[in-house]
């Protein structure tokens, strides 16, 4: 399949994808398959190839945006820099969280060591970092919950859930361990991780908002009965 398959909304100014999971929006530094080295897929007869407004993870699929043009790329980017777009992801934790819902509000930060490579730690000279939540299902010490950032900071929800909420996202590589923890000691499950960008929504000035949600993938199993 290529990109072009994967498309959900496409117009004169964008086109969203629902990129699967395995797929690296950039290309990484060991070569191999990208978003980024495959772009000419979406170039749909247009000279130029869109550029992505955002990241996503590696192992989280779903909602990613791109601007067609120059235009429609300086105001996709004002939005985001305004706050206007509105995310909502879909992840499974490894843990209950007892309450119904509510903010994490902790700054986060890079950090590195030879040992534990890099990660994002809680830290509070780092980087704001908001996140509200809302839990959806619980079941066999597992619990589904919406997230909707509303900052976007690198790898935010994973560290969130894994340092505010105390339950790190089912099949989370990374934030599953301790942060002192040497990296590449555990290795994604056969479902991948359970986390999925649901939803994005974008205000345009001249036309209707860009509004796509993205189908929950398979890997999600049981849990898709209760959406």
């Amino acid at each position: 399949m290529t990109l072009e398959d994967y498309i959900l909304f496409v117009d004169g100014e964008a086109i969203v994808i629902d990129k699967p999971a395995g797929l690296p929006v950039d290309s990484p530094r060991a070569g191999g398959e990208s978003v980024e080295a495959r772009i000419d897929e979406l170039s749909l007869g247009f000279k130029v190839p869109p550029v992505p407004m955002h990241r996503l993870d590696r192992d989280t699929s779903g909602c990613l945006l791109f601007a067609r043009n120059r235009r429609s790329r300086a105001a996709f980017q004002q939005a985001f820099e305004r706050g206007e777009v509105a995310k909502s992801y879909l992840a499974v934790l490894d843990g209950v969280v007892d309450s119904e819902e509510g903010l994490i509000d902790l700054p986060v930060a890079k950090a590195s060591s030879a040992k534990g490579g890099w990660r994002m730690v809680v830290e509070k000279s780092g980087k704001e970092a908001a996140t509200r939540w809302r839990k959806i299902a619980e079941a066999d010490g597992q619990t589904l919950v919406e997230f909707r950032p509303t900052t976007g900071r690198t790898h935010q929800i994973r560290v969130h859930a894994a340092r505010g909420l105390g339950a790190a996202i089912a099949g989370d590589p990374v934030y599953s361990l301790p942060d002192d923890a040497e990296l590449g000691t555990m290795t994604l499950p056969d479902s991948g991780m359970l986390l999925h960008a649901w939803r994005i929504a974008v205000p345009r000035e001249r036309k209707e908002a860009i509004d796509v949600t993205a189908p929950v993938p398979d890997r999600f199993g049981r849990w898709l009965d209760f959406l």
